[in-house]
């Protein structure tokens, strides 16, 4: 499979949404360090996790809902406004997912994220420099928590000048990301091997809050997400869960230099995952349920994640999840072309689901 960029319809919202970001968090250090210099170390960790990475499907998603209701063709137009709503809310959605990927990355005991040492890591590393007192981890492991916190914080700020309607969609799609991560951690220290529970967990975790959460809320600053919300959620809800499927392959086979994270690193934490689930279910020769009974142990050696990656593939888990993923956008692509979005809208959104399902990083 040849590499697959960000399409133009993402590259598009990213600058403006991105400028933005950097707009905010150079305000809030420039305030905080004239108070406390100290405070420079944790608002420049979140200004460089929330800058230096990521796709910003959830913006995109959420602008071409916009349009396709009706919004403003060019939301980032010169106005009176210099920050339209629709561009805030794609901010919103950035410093949410930042909250939710620096807490992950805690829970999870990650190391790496985008190429680079995570923010617990990062602020372990300031506490052994400074030699000091109390526990290292800990010290990283909070200072992580409290600038996601402020993340999410800082999100929730830029909804204020959003509608009744999607502030309700906004902190509803929160509770659900926060549902969905407990039962990723209940799953991974239960070693849970039920698809259907897997795939729920891919849904509430990631596939609404990504894309069917960001459509409603699009559709409800044009004023028109109950007219909507059914065609978009018909769009969203398979092509969500595409996302995560795709997610999961890249967490147990994706190339690192893309990914930004260690190879196999779902199979080491023992994530719960649906093509998980479906190895557990096809492999019953010993051999092969030893290994398996191997994921999610700390000291999974980098031979054993070679092996299992051998396995998910000979036992058909992985081709059976390749075929969920064409099937799930495929359907997702049939309800956009039937909807009754703008045409230009219509066009992006289909573009997006092929970027979604066919991406490798």
């Amino acid at each position: 499979m040849s590499e697959v960029e960000p399409p133009e319809v993402i590259r598009v919202v990213a600058g403006p949404v991105e400028r933005r970001l950097d707009e905010i968090l150079t305000e809030e250090h420039a305030r905080w360090v004239t108070i406390d210099g100290d405070l420079a170390e944790p608002l420049e960790a979140l200004r460089r996790f929330v800058l230096g990475g990521g796709k910003r499907l959830r913006p995109a998603f959420c602008h071409w809902a916009y349009i396709g209701a009706g919004g403003r063709d060019d939301p980032t137009e010169a106005s009176t406004d210099p920050a339209p709503t629709i561009v805030d809310v794609g901010a919103a959605f950035e410093l949410l997912h930042a909250f939710a990927l620096i807490h992950d990355d805690v829970m999870d005991g990650s190391g790496t994220r985008r190429r680079a040492p995570t923010v617990h890591i990062e602020f372990e590393a300031v506490h052994h420099a400074g030699v000091w007192r109390g526990e290292p981890r800990r010290f990283g492991e909070g200072v992580a928590i409290l600038v996601g916190d402020l993340a999410c914080v800082y999100a929730d700020r830029l909804l204020v000048g959003a509608p009744p309607t999607a502030r309700q969609i906004w902190n509803e799609l929160k509770i659900e990301l926060n549902i969905g991560q407990y039962l990723d951690v209940l799953g991974t220290a239960r070693a849970g091997t039920d698809i259907a529970t897997a795939r729920r967990i891919a849904r509430y975790k990631s596939g609404k809050y990504t894309i069917e959460r960001p459509l409603h809320l699009g559709a409800a600053l044009a004023g028109r997400d109950v007219e909507l919300g059914a065609s978009l959620s018909a769009y969203g809800d398979p092509l969500g869960e595409a996302f995560q499927l795709r997610d999961d392959i890249l967490g147990t086979f994706g190339d690192s230099d893309r990914t930004g994270k260690p190879v196999g690193d779902d199979l080491r934490e023992g994530k719960p995952t649906p093509m998980l689930a479906e190895a557990i279910a096809r492999v019953d020769d010993p051999v092969g349920r030893a290994l398996l009974a191997r994921v999610g142990a700390p000291d999974l050696s980098d031979d054993e994640v070679v092996a299992l990656q051998d396995l998910l593939t000979t036992c058909g888990a992985r081709s059976e999840i390749e075929r969920s993923i064409t099937t799930l956008s495929e359907r997702a692509i049939a309800a956009m072309e039937a909807s009754t979005l703008r045409e230009d809208a219509r066009r992006a959104l289909v573009t997006m689901a092929r970027y979604v399902a066919d991406r490798q990083h």
